[in-house]
């Protein structure tokens, strides 16, 4: 069985294409590096190199095992994760959502002594839910997103409705609702990571222009001090609203069909019984 650092010496040569720059990426002499390419070759029972007096090249059997060494090593790097966060996950449920409405639900669920919980506080990307969710990275990934196969599987948790909270003297404020069209060529102040619903305002309102804000306490004057309109949903308790403004906004539902958005608990099928509380406690507290 070949060391695993013999492969790493292969893989970093690939990427650096000498020795001494090899050598010096690991951290190490470069006639250590040599004796490794040379022991190598050994274990391997081909030439791996073409050797000239001034450079060495990978030969096409080389460039293969290089490509293989690569694939193994992070097998090896994700076998250890996987294991590492079943662990973790086996003491703690750890949640994460792609979009921040669900996300403050999940921080209000009570706590189960006997499985204490933990909210991710980054936004996870829809693209990564399985591969954290099959790393076991995750217990439940609260997402837009409905998946069911041999592993993994969604229960329906409630839907978020998307609203936006205008200025009393706009003449939309008059309104009972309004459409996403309705709304063209708007200035909107919107925080920079809101999950999928960020490319919902882009796509469905034409020409309006997006004032983003990284940090919340920086939305949260704008809006008191300022009067651009900003966005909220039925997830949105009262206090942020309160927060957000002081009695000189109205509030409307945006009508399109693009401004619902139904969410799912996502999980592997052997944590279900765990998980099942936490998700009746989630669809109980959901706001209709």
């Amino acid at each position: 069985m070949i060391d695993n650092y013999l492969l790493e010496y292969l893989v970093t040569f690939t990427e650096t294409q000498t020795l001494a720059k090899t050598a010096a990426k690991l951290n190490i002499t470069q006639p250590t590096v040599t004796r490794g390419m040379q022991r190598l070759e050994e274990e391997f029972g081909v030439k791996l190199f073409d050797r000239q007096p001034n450079r060495i090249t990978l030969t096409d059997t080389g460039k293969l095992a290089a490509k293989l060494s690569r694939q193994l090593l992070l097998a090896n790097q994700n076998m250890l994760t996987t294991v590492r966060n079943y662990d973790q996950a086996s003491q703690v449920i750890r949640i994460a959502c792609n979009a921040p409405g669900p996300q403050i639900l999940a921080n209000q669920l009570p706590q189960h002594p006997a499985h204490p919980l933990e909210v991710w506080s980054q936004l996870l990307p829809t693209d990564q839910l399985l591969k954290n969710l099959y790393n076991r990275q995750f217990s439940m990934i609260i997402s837009n997103r409905e998946v069911q196969d041999d592993q993994v599987e969604s229960i329906f948790l409630g839907q978020e409705h998307l609203f936006v909270n205008l200025d009393q003297f706009m003449y939309l404020a008059n309104q009972q609702s309004v459409t996403f069209l309705e709304l063209r060529s708007i200035s909107f102040v919107v925080l920079s990571d809101i999950g999928p619903w960020k490319q919902v305002v882009q796509d469905q309102i034409p020409d309006a222009r997006f004032l983003y804000q990284a940090d919340y306490d920086a939305l949260k004057e704008l809006t008191q001090y300022t009067n651009f309109p900003f966005f909220t949903t039925n997830i949105t308790d009262e206090n942020t609203r309160e927060a957000y403004h002081q009695g000189d906004r109205v509030t409307l539902p945006i009508t399109d069909s693009a401004a619902t958005m139904d969410f799912y608990a996502t999980y592997l099928k052997g944590q279900r019984t765990r998980l099942q509380p936490l998700i009746k406690d989630l669809t109980a507290g959901w706001p209709r």
